[in-house]
């Protein structure tokens, strides 16, 4: 087993125009791609799981296979404890992780054959849209937002 490194990836820019940063956990493989850990707070389009490979000139990435994973980041105006407390245990059920919590953030990682239904259920009855929203970090566009990337078509697909 290859031992965790960290690796920045660019993750956009702050309200002042600088550049902001994401550290990540992955593993190296022999090629240098490497597979992420946990899925980013920030950093659109990619998941737990996920091989990327990275540009390091410019902290960017190409994605070179999807994992199949989900990621999910619930956002908290309070603290987020109740929230994870509830969230965490009905995700765990259907086999999903909870990657990193913070007084704010809540991000989770859950594979896509768990039904977006199901998912979206546990994340509806959980999250109030005033004091506590969610988003997917890897199902639509990172450019514009809404276009759904489809890439879970094909894993779903009947054998």
């Amino acid at each position: 087993m290859t031992a965790l490194q960290v690796i920045e990836l660019f993750a956009g820019t702050n309200a002042d125009g600088e550049p902001v940063v994401e550290r990540l956990q992955v593993r190296v493989n022999e090629d240098d791609s490497c597979q992420l850990v946990r899925s980013p707070a920030f950093i659109k389009g990619i998941a737990s799981g996920d091989t990327i490979k990275v540009n390091k000139d410019n902290q960017e990435f190409e994605l070179l296979k999807r994992s199949g994973n989900l990621a999910i980041r619930v956002f908290c105006r309070g603290d987020s404890t109740a929230l994870s407390d509830q969230l965490t245990p009905q995700l765990e059920k259907l086999g999903g992780e909870l990657d990193m919590e913070s007084p704010r953030l809540l991000v989770y990682s859950i594979h896509v054959s768990c039904g977006f239904e199901n998912i979206e259920k546990i994340l509806n009855s959980a999250c109030d849209g005033a004091n506590s929203v969610w988003y997917y970090g890897n199902v639509y566009d990172p450019q514009d937002g809404q276009t759904p990337l489809n890439w879970w078509q094909d894993i779903l697909k009947p054998e």
